[in-house]
């Protein structure tokens, strides 16, 4: 699927016409005779051809003056894989959105991050997305406001503070302007045994995919690798501390058949856009595992690993610095030493905070924290220990800053210049923290192991060019051969 689907009006009939799920977030319908915007697959009956228009964002839609289908909740569809997949401007524009930096920082906090003027970037997503950065997260504070007034028992005036408008009066008019639906009327519709979360600060959702997703690999990756204190694995739910633009939180997810069933647990409802967004990033919730399958099965070899556990998703995480500071802590030691690094970490320098469940005690250190403590307290080797000084003090500097608006190439470029920083931990943190679908892992010892059991080059230089016929998804292909393996990584834990 190419950039700019929605201008492909041959193939958006086709697949409104076929209901297709897959195409959720990628393009919207609009119905020109009742004024209401769709998903592709929505239930009811489509409309005809000539009355459908398309766009490529819900913001877009609603600026054009149509509403949110009651039926299929355009709204709570999977977000776009564009930006997931893409590294420039744009897509770089969009997590920063979905991270709430416009609701925060207004539109010159987002064109600060990005180095470029508000002109540019309204410019950019005008044109590409039919909608400026301000009408996209006025579409999402639409949408959160929605969540909280379905699942949580609170007034209305705290509702609208926490979804991030600036008066009671703009946030009534807006639901009422996206759902045609007044905020009171929203929650007068919810069945009658859908009681909302009465817990303070616990909203109970469900975080929607699209189809396949293999979570063994996900979650497997997530809890063998938990670091105690700050994650864990519970009753079925990968669980951990978040640490929040106002505050802190606790997430729960656990995989179903059809969604991620999350629980979060917040100190400043403000949060709720953001965690919700840092945890389908974590999960990789908003990739296109078709395209990804589809492009992986060219491949004899992997094929038939395709074939047995379609869907795999890339782990990722909720904090680029974080997981930066934790792949120096794992270089050339096994998966439980580098936890018990991490763990120490965490207990001597990590944040506390109350988990109402038990189990989870502390947020993991800011670079701020673990830059100021006496290099010679770590129990590591004196090369290393200078690597990870290094990388704390750059990251603590702002000189290299991981985030959603990172540069791949230039991020890339910097990181490797750190003393200790080889390609092994680069990629490791393109693929997972940055979320690059295309880094490649070519000298990890279990991709190596499980490219020479199948016959694959298992030289570093070999493998890199018999992978080429795999991109732009080679992230993919590493889960795909880590899984060969008989690693706890790559299971769901019993």
């Amino acid at each position: 699927m190419q950039n700019g689907m929605h201008t492909d009006r041959e193939r958006c009939v086709r697949a409104v016409q076929s209901k297709d799920a897959r195409f959720d977030g990628w393009f919207f319908t609009a119905v020109l005779t009742t004024r209401i915007y769709c998903r592709p697959s929505c239930p009811v009956v489509p409309p005809k051809p000539e009355n459908m228009t398309f766009y490529p964002s819900a913001a877009a839609c609603q600026q054009a003056g149509f509403r949110a289908c009651k039926r299929c909740r355009p709204d709570t569809s999977p977000g776009s894989p564009e930006w997931n997949q893409r590294a420039d401007l744009v897509a770089r524009a969009m997590r920063l959105i979905a991270d709430g930096v416009v609701d925060r920082e207004g539109v010159p906090g987002l064109a600060a991050r990005l180095g470029y003027s508000t002109r540019q970037i309204e410019r950019q997503l005008l044109a590409e997305l039919g909608a400026g950065p301000l009408s996209l997260a006025r579409a999402q504070r639409a949408q959160t406001a929605r969540l909280l007034i379905e699942t949580t028992p609170l007034p209305m005036a705290e509702i609208a503070f926490a979804a991030g408008f600036s008066s009671i009066r703009t946030f009534n008019d807006t639901v009422r302007e996206v759902f045609a639906l007044s905020p009171s009327e929203l929650r007068a519709r919810l069945p009658r045994n859908t009681a909302p979360s009465a817990t303070p600060g616990t909203l109970v959702l469900r975080l929607p995919f699209r189809a396949p997703l293999n979570p063994d690999n996900l979650f497997g990756h997530l809890a063998a690798t938990a670091v105690p204190g700050v994650e864990e694995w519970r009753d079925g739910a990968y669980r951990r501390t978040l640490r929040l633009p106002y505050g802190h939180g606790v997430a729960s997810l656990a995989p179903e058949p059809d969604h991620i069933a999350c629980r979060l647990t917040l100190s400043d409802l403000r949060d709720l856009t953001v965690a919700i967004s840092r945890c389908r990033r974590m999960l990789d919730l908003d990739a296109d595992p078709v395209a990804v399958d589809d492009q992986l099965r060219t491949d004899p070899v992997l094929a038939p690993l395709v074939d047995k556990a379609p869907g795999r998703r890339v782990p990722r995480t909720v904090d680029e610095a974080e997981f930066a500071v934790r792949a120096v802590l794992g270089q050339q030691v096994s998966t439980a030493a580098a936890r018990t690094h991490a763990a120490r970490l965490v207990t001597a320098h990590g944040d506390p905070v109350d988990d109402p469940e038990g189990g989870l005690t502390h947020l993991f250190p800011t670079p701020d924290a673990l830059a100021a403590l006496d290099p010679e307290t770590l129990a590591m080797p004196r090369t290393r220990r200078t690597t990870f000084t290094t990388l704390v003090t750059q990251l603590a500097s702002g000189a290299i800053h991981l985030g959603p608006e990172s540069d791949w190439p230039e991020t890339r470029a910097r990181l490797l210049a750190l003393p200790g920083f080889g390609p092994w931990t680069v990629d490791v943190i393109a693929m997972r923290a940055l979320g690059d679908p295309d880094a490649f892992l070519p000298t990890d010892l279990g991709i190596r192991r499980a490219a020479k059991e199948l016959g694959l080059p298992s030289t570093p230089g070999a493998l890199t060019t018999r992978a080429a016929a795999w991109r732009p998804w080679r992230a993919y292909a590493v889960q795909y051969l880590w899984a060969t393996d008989s690693h706890p990584i790559n299971f769901l834990p019993v």
